[in-house]
């Protein structure tokens, strides 16, 4: 007959406290949901630290973002993370919203967690990710969470629309000149000067490049502090704002769901409101900036020729790119320029450039052919200088005389 002795554990075991994390979020800012954001904070800290079978994991709080997408949640995912690394056996929140309104995020992520063996419990909904029933309700819930968001985007989208129709802007947006003061835009005389400037500068021939390199040389930074570029010259060159009127819903929301974005090519109607603040340049003068946009846009084609790629600035390691301008004696004139801004960058005639390669090459008329098979590169250091780099390793240098 058997005989089965039972042996008790000498030492007891010691129930390991549970790791518990909590998650806050807000997603405007106000001071009122700041307060809120902090009575969340405190109250979880408290909650956790006060039961003796938790250890406290710590609180992660977003604040003033939205809850339809976990991608921008920088603390969201700083807690997965710590999930994923062992850190977190629970984590507490206030409701399904605060945790996710995107129903595919949210029952993503609850289900990678549970099969990582942390469980979320939803404390305004009761729900526990862990339990048999949890992850049914959370499908149902999460949907009402996502319509609800949804419906409310439809809500803002008439506000706004209605303050479309009265001339009013949704924002205060920043823009380059102006300054809010209440609900009214002022001229900033210094910054109105330099948007002056621009719009002379580019019908004295100047392109956004040369505008943007001149001011950024000369310390002059743009609204938000930074360099001047091609295409922040080229945005105040178009921007009808400063003519004294708005144009309302440039640009909407698709998604609720993903907060994109899209620019307003007649999908949606747009409004224009005229007179709405002091105006910086005359109608007059916009209108022939846009006229020599047109212009100057018809003039030019790009094409490819044997220098594509062979002419590199030293400074950026860019190439140079081939323009073609079509003069009114319809005439072509052709010149390298490096895209973007750079102190290297120069323009160069073709002519010229080829006169120049024929020479270093010892031949008496330019070759495609032999220019190819031999020179690596060519390299601008400095104006007026050529550098060709050869394929046996060669280097010449040859002053550039336009």
């Amino acid at each position: 007959m058997k005989k089965i002795e039972r042996i008790e554990p000498k030492v007891p075991q010691i129930k390991r406290k549970k790791r518990v994390a909590a998650y806050a979020r807000v997603s405007a800012e106000s001071d009122r949901l700041t307060h809120s954001l902090s009575a969340q904070i405190s109250y979880y800290s408290e909650l956790i630290q006060n039961n003796p079978e938790w250890e406290y994991a710590g609180v992660y709080a977003d604040s003033f973002i939205s809850g339809t997408s976990i991608n921008k949640r920088s603390e969201f995912q700083r807690m997965v993370a710590d999930c994923e690394a062992g850190k977190i056996d629970i984590i507490l929140t206030k409701s399904i919203s605060r945790f996710a309104r995107n129903t595919v995020d949210l029952l993503s992520t609850v289900r990678h967690l549970k099969v990582i063996g942390v469980e979320v419990r939803f404390e305004k909904e009761n729900i526990r990710s862990m339990s048999s029933s949890g992850e049914i309700m959370l499908s149902i819930l999460a949907s009402i969470a996502q319509e609800e968001i949804i419906n409310y985007s439809e809500n803002v989208k008439w506000a706004k629309r209605k303050r479309f129709e009265q001339g009013l802007p949704n924002a205060k947006f920043c823009i380059y000149g102006y300054k809010w003061v209440g609900d009214e835009m002022i001229i900033v005389p210094e910054e109105a000067i330099i948007v002056k400037r621009i719009y002379q500068d580019y019908l004295s021939g100047k392109s956004t490049a040369e505008i943007a390199c001149e001011l950024s040389s000369q310390g002059i930074i743009t609204k938000r502090g930074k360099r001047w570029s091609g295409s922040s010259v080229n945005y105040i060159l178009q921007n009808v704002h400063y003519t004294g009127n708005l144009i309302l819903q440039k640009y909407y929301v698709e998604n609720p769901l993903t907060h994109k974005l899209k620019k307003n090519d007649g999908e949606l109607t747009r409004y224009l409101a005229e007179n709405t603040h002091e105006a910086i340049i005359d109608k007059n003068t916009f209108d022939m900036v846009q006229e020599e946009f047109a212009n100057r846009k018809s003039r030019c084609k790009i094409n490819a020729s044997c220098f594509t790629m062979k002419i590199k600035c030293p400074f950026c390691g860019r190439s140079y790119v081939y323009y073609q301008y079509k003069t009114t004696s319809n005439e072509y004139w052709a010149h390298w320029k490096k895209v973007g801004i750079c102190s290297g960058s120069e323009k160069i005639n073709q002519e010229d450039l080829k006169r120049v390669c024929a020479k270093v090459l010892n031949i008496e008329e330019f070759n495609k052919e032999v220019f190819l098979k031999n020179v690596d590169y060519i390299s601008v250091p400095k104006r007026d200088v050529l550098e060709f780099h050869f394929k046996n390793g060669e280097i010449k240098t040859e002053i550039y005389r336009p």
